[in-house]
C-alpha cells in the first residue's frame, strides 16, 4: 500500500527553498522526517523510551552523521565503513542538543535518541544548518513532552547583505558566519566567527536569522496539524514534597545566604555548604533520609542556588565577593617551556591554561575527510580537559563532545589572525590545569601568547571572556567573567573572543524565554569592557610577537620551482631529496600548485647552514647557462678524454669539458692543462649539435697561435652504432 505523504514548504526567498516531508520513511520511529533543500536530504529520527530511566536527568543523544555514499564517496581507512564521528559531526550534534534540552520537562528521565543522517549531499547545500530544523520537525511529529517547536539557521553577510544558510562558496566571501537557535519568541543559542565585527552588528545579524526562524517554526506547525498532532504521552514525573521543600528552605536559606556573602574561595565555600547540608540531614531521622534523602538533597540545592541568586540580585554582589562587572585577578608568563616552539601560562582567579605551540611543514597540516566537505586546516586548536583540573578523579575515554566544542570555539577566535603568508602549519594546545569558569576562554588567551613567544606574527592579539545573566523578571544581573558555579545557576552562559577592534567568535546559551535584544546588548558591550581589561594583562605580558622563532624551532623558506623540475629534485625512488635531508637535517616537502602547475618546496630547519645548503641545491638545479657568457669552473674529475667541472655559481652543475677544449695545440694529456681542484674560466656555447650535450670551452678564451689552421669538420652520423665519424661522407 502506497504511503500517504505530507509535506510542507519553505522559502527562503531568493529562488531557494527547504521541504520537510513525513510518511514514507522511518515509520516506526516516534517521529520522522526527510528535509531536504537542493540535493541535499537529511533523515532524522526520534525515539524516546515510555520506561524511565534510573538516571536523576535526562539521557538524551543527538547523533549527526554523514553518509561517505551521500557524497558518492568511499570511507577512509582499512575497513571502509562509518566508524566514529568525525569533530565537525561533533560540533553539528552539539548545536542541536544545546537547543533541544532545555525544552524537555526537568522531571523527564527516559532515554531519548534524536538521530539525524546525511542521506544526500549538495556542493551547494551546507547540512549541518538544517539539522535543527529536522530535529525539531521530527520531535513535533511524536508524542514527546516537548515545550514549542524551534529551529536553527546558519546567518552570514557577505557584501553587507545578510544572507541565510549560504553555501560553503558564498562562506569563504562573509565577515560573519553564525548559526542561530531559537524559538518563535526567544534566540536560545548563538555561536560562530566574525572578522572583528561589532557588537551591534552581532545583534543585526541574530535578529535577521531570527526571523527566517519563525518561517522554519510555522512550517513544523502546519505540518504536524497535517499530519494530525498526537496527545502528549503521560509519563510519572518526579515525587514533590512542599511540606518538605518549606522546611529545608527555612533551615538552610539563611545559612547559604551568609556564606555566599563571605566571598570565599571555591574549596571554602564547598566545604561551608557540605557542613550546612550535613547539618541539615542531621535533624531528620535514618527512615526520613532513606525514604526521602534524594528530595532532601533536591531541596538543599535548590535553596542553596536561591540565595546565590538573589544575593547578586538584590546586593550586587558574587559568590566570590567581586561586584558584576570586576574581573578575577590576572597573571601571565610566557616561554615557561624550553622546548617547546612557544609556550604560555593564562592563570584568572582559579582557572588555569597551559598552551603550547607546535610549527611544521604542510604536511602536518589537519586533514577533514567528511561527505560533506574535504580539505585541510594549516592552523588548528587542541583543548584538554583533565579530570584533576576540577579536583575530580574520574575515567579517561578520549576525546569528550564537550573537549572537541571548546576547543573549536577558541580556534575559530584565533584563527582569523593568523596571516595569510605564515609558512608554517601551526598546532596549538591547550591544558587546563585549573578549572573554575570559562577555560575555553583561558585557552583564547594563553594561546595568544604562546603564539606571539613562538614568533607566529599574529595580525592582533585576542582575548576572551564569559558573561553570565541572573533574572527574576523584574530585575536582572549582567555578570563578567563568570565561576563555574555561576555558570551552572545562571540563566545565560556567553563566551565572546575578539581584539581591541571587535569579535572574532562567540558561544551563547539562554536559558530563560524572551530575552530582550537591550539586555543582550548590553552584555555584549560590558563583555567588550572586560575583553579589553583582559587584553591589557596579555599585552603588558608579551607586547608584540617575536621578530623569530625560537633557536631550537624550526626555520621555514619556500621556493617556487618549475613544474618540470619536481622530478629532479625528487630524484628516482625518492633518492635525491632523501639525501638532501640526510646531509642537510632539514625536512622538504614538495607540493604542486594546482593552479599554475609550479612546485612549491618547504625547506624546514633549526639549522640555517642546512636551509642555505638546500637553497643552494635548488639554485644550482635550476641554473641555466646563457650562450656566449664565460663562467667561472671547478675542476672536480679528470677522465681520459676530458675534465668534469662544475659551475662555481651553481655547486652541483656539471659539464664536461672536452680534452679538445682544452688548447689550441693538441693536448696528450689532460694533466698536461688542468688538475683537481683547479679554478678556470671557460665559455658556454650553448648544446653541441652532435653529442646534444651542453659544450664550454677553455680554448676559446685564449688567442690562437698565429698560423694555427683549423681541421675541417665532419659530419656525424647518428645513425652509426658504434657514434664515430662517418668516413663516406664529407
Amino acid at each position: 500500500m502506497k504511503p500517504k505523504i505530507y509535506k510542507e514548504l519553505i522559502d527562503l526567498g531568493d529562488g531557494r527553498e527547504i521541504s520537510i516531508e513525513t510518511g514514507k520513511l522511518a515509520k516506526q520511529a516516534h517521529g520522522s522526517v526527510v528535509v531536504q533543500m537542493g540535493k541535499a536530504m537529511l533523515l532524522c529520527t526520534v525515539v524516546s523510551n515510555y520506561k524511565t530511566s534510573p538516571v536523576d536527568f535526562l539521557p538524551l543523544t543527538v547523533d549527526y552523521r554523514e553518509k561517505f555514499a551521500a557524497a558518492g564517496k568511499y570511507p577512509g581507512g582499512f575497513f571502509k565503513r562509518e566508524a566514529r564521528p568525525s569533530d565537525g559531526e561533533v560540533l553539528t550534534m552539539r548545536l542541536v542538543d544545546r537547543v533541544l534540552r532545555p525544552l524537555f520537562p526537568k522531571d523527564y528521565h527516559f532515554e531519548t535518541q534524536v538521530m539525524i543522517q546525511l542521506m544526500s549531499h549538495d556542493e551547494e547545500v551546507m547540512p549541518d544548518a538544517l539539522a535543527g530544523l529536522a530535529a525539531s520537525a521530527a520531535i513535533q511529529l511524536s508524542d514527546f513532552p516537548f515545550e514549542c517547536p524551534i529551529s536553527e539557521a546558519r546567518v552570514a553577510r557577505i557584501n553587507g547583505e545578510f544572507v541565510i544558510n549560504p553555501s560553503r562558496a558564498q562562506l569563504q566571501e562573509s565577515d560573519i558566519d553564525m548559526m542561530v537557535g531559537a524559538s518563535a519568541d526567544s534566540v536560545m543559542m548563538v555561536e560562530g566567527e566574525m572578522d572583528e565585527c561589532s557588537e551591534e552588528e552581532m545583534a543585526d545579524a541574530i535578529k535577521f536569522a531570527h526571523e527566517a526562524i519563525k518561517i522554519q517554526i510555522d512550517a513544523q506547525v502546519k505540518l504536524a496539524k497535517a499530519v494530525g498532532k498526537k496527545e502528549v504521552r503521560e509519563y510519572e514525573g518526579a515525587v514533590e514534597d512542599e511540606d518538605l521543600s518549606k522546611k529545608v528552605h527555612d533551615f538552610t536559606y539563611e545559612k547559604c545566604y551568609k556564606i555566599a556573602k563571605k566571598g570565599s574561595s571555591k574549596a571554602e565555600r564547598s566545604l561551608a555548604f557540605s557542613e550546612v547540608k550535613e547539618e541539615l540531614i542531621s535533624t531528620f531521622s535514618e527512615e526520613e533520609i532513606e525514604e526521602k534523602g534524594d528530595l532532601i538533597k533536591k531541596y538543599f540545592y535548590k535553596s542553596e542556588k536561591e540565595a546565590i541568586r538573589n544575593l547578586t540580585l538584590d546586593e550586587g554582589l558574587r559568590l566570590d565577593g567581586r561586584k558584576t562587572t570586576d574581573i578575577r585577578p590576572i597573571w601571565c608568563e610566557v616561554d615557561y617551556l624550553p622546548s617547546t616552539h612557544g609556550s604560555s601560562v593564562f592563570t584568572r582567579g582559579e582557572t588555569q591554561a597551559l598552551a603550547t605551540v607546535t610549527l611544521g611543514t604542510s604536511r602536518e597540516a589537519n586533514q577533514i575527510d567528511m561527505p560533506s566537505y574535504q580539505g585541510e586546516e594549516t592552523f588548528y586548536l587542541h583543548y584538554n580537559f583533565p579530570p584533576f583540573c576540577t579536583g575530580e578523579a574520574r575515567p579517561i575515554r578520549g576525546t569528550s563532545r564537550r573537549e572537541v566544542g571548546h576547543g573549536n570555539l577558541a580556534q575559530r577566535g584565533l584563527k582569523g589572525m593568523i596571516p595569510e603568508d605564515c609558512p608554517y602549519t601551526v598546532r596549538v594546545v591547550s591544558e587546563v590545569l585549573e578549572s573554575n569558569g570559562s577555560s575555553s576562554m583561558a585557552t583564547v588567551c594563553s594561546g595568544t601568547m604562546a603564539l606571539m613567544d613562538a614568533g607566529v606574527q599574529l595580525k592582533k592579539p585576542v582575548s576572551g571572556i564569559a558573561m553570565g545573566l541572573i533574572s527574576d523578571g523584574d530585575k536582572h544581573a549582567v555578570l563578567s567573567d563568570i565561576l563555574g558555579d555561576e555558570d551552572h545557576l545562571g540563566d545565560m552562559d556567553f563566551k565572546v573572543t575578539g581584539t581591541a577592534d571587535g569579535i572574532t567568535a562567540c558561544q551563547m546559551d539562554i536559558k530563560i524565554k524572551g530575552l530582550s535584544y537591550d539586555i543582550l546588548v548590553k552584555a555584549l558591550n560590558q563583555a567588550k569592557d572586560g575583553r579589553l581589561h583582559i587584553l591589557s594583562k596579555l599585552t603588558d605580558t608579551i607586547d608584540k610577537p617575536n621578530a623569530d622563532v625560537k633557536a631550537h624551532a624550526p626555520k621555514m623558506v619556500t621556493r617556487t620551482i618549475p613544474g618540470d623540475y619536481i622530478g629532479s629534485l625528487i630524484g628516482p625512488g625518492g633518492k635525491n631529496i632523501q639525501e638532501l635531508q640526510k646531509t642537510t637535517g632539514c625536512t622538504i616537502v614538495i607540493n604542486e600548485d594546482p593552479d599554475t602547475e609550479e612546485g612549491i618546496v618547504e625547506i624546514l630547519g633549526t639549522d640555517q647552514e642546512g636551509i642555505d645548503a638546500v637553497l643552494s641545491n635548488i639554485e644550482s638545479m635550476l641554473f641555466k647557462p646563457e650562450v656566449g657568457s664565460i663562467y667561472e669552473v671547478k675542476v672536480i674529475k679528470i677522465l681520459d678524454f676530458g675534465a668534469v667541472v662544475e659551475y662555481n655559481e651553481a655547486p652541483g652543475n656539471e659539464v664536461l669539458l672536452h680534452i679538445s677544449e682544452l688548447a689550441w695545440s693538441k693536448t696528450e694529456k689532460v694533466t698536461d692543462v688542468v688538475n683537481m681542484g683547479d679554478v678556470i674560466d671557460v665559455k658556454y656555447f650553448g648544446v653541441d649539435p652532435r653529442t646534444r650535450k651542453d659544450k664550454v670551452s677553455m680554448k676559446a678564451l685564449l688567442p690562437k697561435p698565429e698560423g694555427y689552421v683549423e681541421r675541417p669538420k665532419r659530419n656525424f652520423d647518428r645513425n652509426n652504432k658504434r657514434g664515430g665519424y662517418n668516413k663516406n661522407k664529407s
